[in-house]
């Protein structure tokens, strides 16, 4: 069964995560230190890691709830009404009085290639109370995934109890500081990075093809039990006990990268949840990501199902 004839009923997938409000600036190419440009356009649009894998999740065929902070504000109302508008259960996105809505400033190049800044704001005060709270989400879920916007203990927090459900667990390790807490490996199913965040968190120079399979095998060593390493313009490589597989990427004209990357993990938790095979999830999960890169924004540039397969790839 692959991701085009999937006609099951969808998947549940709970995402724990981040929500920011986008400042996004258009501007001829990316500012250097000290530089001043002067840019093309601006807009706001909602983001956040972990809302934008949630949204992908839900376009792309999931039933999906998200767990997470806003402030108690008119970015928090908005990104709050986003989810609900693509229909996921917003139960777990708590309002927090006193504290602003986190935002992410982002400069976005002709190319489509872009410099984030991110302001924690509310996500910082996610707890793991918080999750606790959404017990009965957990355990109606499939597929639960994380990232690393939200304070760690939260996220260390999840990926036990995931594991101890049952579930199948997708950490996309973003944004990396450096090697991730030794126990949280084995409570991982598929880790997902991508080339920068590989190196930070294997310590493996990932230079070119071979690189990236020395970083995806430090990984393994670790105890994850895959890893789906992102490479881009190059495609996808996953490495797990089987070996190790490169999924070429899909040619298309980029215009903005925003979200290339949590469309791809949103996409493939949805697939999975749904039965796919893990080679379909992965060749959805590509396709998906291509099809956001051809547009602006990140929650607007995620693609729904229907879209993803009338593209003719």
């Amino acid at each position: 069964m692959n991701a085009e004839e999937q006609v099951q009923a969808p998947g549940r997938v709970v995402v724990v995560g981040s929500l920011n409000m986008d400042l996004v600036v258009r501007a001829p190419c990316l500012p250097q230190p000290g530089q001043t440009l002067t840019g093309t356009r601006f807009v706001t649009a909602p983001g956040g890691k972990g809302a934008n894998q949630a949204v992908a999740a839900a376009r792309l065929g999931a039933q999906v709830s998200m767990i997470g902070c806003v402030g108690d504000d008119p970015n928090g109302r908005a990104l709050r009404q986003a989810l609900l508008d693509d229909a996921i259960d917003c139960e777990g996105v708590r309002i927090l009085p006193d504290v602003p809505t986190g935002v992410a400033l982002i400069t976005v190049e002709e190319a489509g290639q872009n410099t984030i800044v991110i302001v924690a704001g509310a996500n910082g005060e996610l707890a793991t109370e918080h999750v606790d709270a959404m017990e009965q989400a957990l355990l109606g879920a499939q597929v639960v995934v994380c990232q690393l916007e939200v304070p760690e203990a939260v996220v260390g927090h999840t990926l036990a109890r995931a594991r101890a459900l049952g579930k199948t667990v997708v950490l996309n390790p973003a944004p990396a500081a450096g090697p991730l807490p030794a126990q949280w490996l084995p409570w991982v199913d598929y880790l997902v990075p991508n080339e920068s965040e590989a190196q930070l968190l294997s310590g493996v120079p990932v230079a070119g093809r071979d690189g990236a399979e020395a970083a995806a095998q430090a990984l393994l060593q670790r105890g994850a039990g895959k890893v789906l390493l992102t490479l881009g313009e190059a495609g996808a490589l996953l490495a797990g006990p089987e070996g190790v597989q490169h999924f070429p990427a899909y040619q298309v004209s980029a215009v903005d990268a925003t979200a290339a990357g949590d469309t791809f993990i949103g996409a493939f938790a949805a697939a999975l949840a749904q039965g796919c095979a893990e080679v379909e999830a992965i060749r959805f999960a590509q396709q998906a990501a291509a099809l956001s890169v051809t547009r602006e924004g990140a929650q607007p540039s995620i693609p729904d199902r229907q879209q993803v397969l009338a593209w003719p790839w």
